[in-house]
């Protein structure tokens, strides 16, 4: 018999917020299968008022109130039976956060957990990669987002070290991270990695997403160390401008896609990672899978 459920993930990011909208469905004798069924995105950037300021502008608090409400209609829309809203490293640091997200509560309904970075790495970790990866191999799982990136190491299918550091694209673009972050974790990399002889990178994040796209790869092929440096100088050498008008990038992609591509470098440099494995999974799947599998708190609508 089949059965075909809706859960939602919101993911209330330092550089965006997302509502993805998944389909799970069940048919008796078979895998439990995950699909994609809607995903809006918002580049409301909360970071770059927290990070700078310590609180979130009254102009991007009414934004995220708005943006909270139609994502409410939409899941009314498509009958999505649960869902949860997960922020990040922006309102986790936020002074007025928790302010914020009693406000959404009340003016729309709709309930924010913030989660700690651990957790959100946790949550990731939680995606599926077996299709994507081998089960004897060795991978450093990298999630970059605009106040934070996400790291985990997995063997054997397991992950064994995961950690969150306060490195990020929308901080970086403020030059507001420390050589001190950036060697600590350069350290816990190394640290991590050097026992396995070969690791690969797994890269996740909509600017990886993007890169990847534009590659022309087949999904499950690999990006070189090599094609991602080339990336790399190549966006350096035009200006904000031109990357919008001549690469067609979104604005709030022309910017951050710079700095993410650094992450995604340096991770793959002290990891000793000649490969970069580019899935299109992020937070917000992990976050409809822990729901499906009861790993963490989810609500009705």
């Amino acid at each position: 018999m089949l059965v075909i459920k809706k859960y939602a993930a919101i993911d209330i990011g330092s550089n965006a917020v997302r509502l993805l909208i998944a389909d799970i469905i069940e048919n008796e004798g078979k895998l439990v299968r995950f699909k994609k069924n809607s995903l809006v995105r918002v580049p409301i950037r909360l970071g770059a008022d927290v990070f700078l300021n310590q609180r979130i502008s009254e102009e991007n608090k009414k934004r995220m109130v708005d943006t909270m409400h139609a994502f409410k209609l939409l899941m009314k829309s498509h009958k999505v039976e649960k869902y949860k809203a997960c922020a990040t490293s922006a309102m986790r640091e936020a002074l007025n956060g928790t302010e914020l997200v009693k406000e959404i509560k009340q003016k729309t309904g709709v309930i924010i957990d913030i989660i700690e970075g651990e957790v959100e790495a946790a949550i990731i970790a939680a995606t599926d990669l077996h299709s994507f990866i081998d089960d004897n191999k060795t991978y450093l799982y990298v999630d970059v987002g605009g106040g934070s990136t996400e790291f985990t190491v997995i063997h054997n299918a397991t992950p064994i070290a995961s950690k969150s550091f306060k490195i990020g694209t929308v901080r970086l673009l403020n030059d507001i991270v420390s050589k001190e972050t950036w060697d600590e974790l350069e350290q816990w990399i190394k640290l991590n990695t050097k026992e396995f002889e070969k690791i690969e990178v797994i890269g996740s994040g909509g600017n990886i997403n993007k890169i990847f796209k534009e590659s022309g790869k087949p999904l499950g092929k690999p990006l070189t160390y090599f094609y991602l440096t080339s990336y790399y100088n190549m966006l350096q050498s035009y200006s904000y401008d031109e990357r919008i008008t001549k690469l067609d990038l979104n604005q709030d992609r022309a910017d951050v896609i710079i700095p993410a591509t650094r992450i995604y470098l340096s991770a793959m440099k002290w990891s000793g990672a000649k490969d970069i494995i580019v899935p299109k999974i992020g937070l917000a799947d992990g976050i409809v899978k822990s729901i499906y599998f009861d790993t963490v708190s989810s609500n009705t609508q």
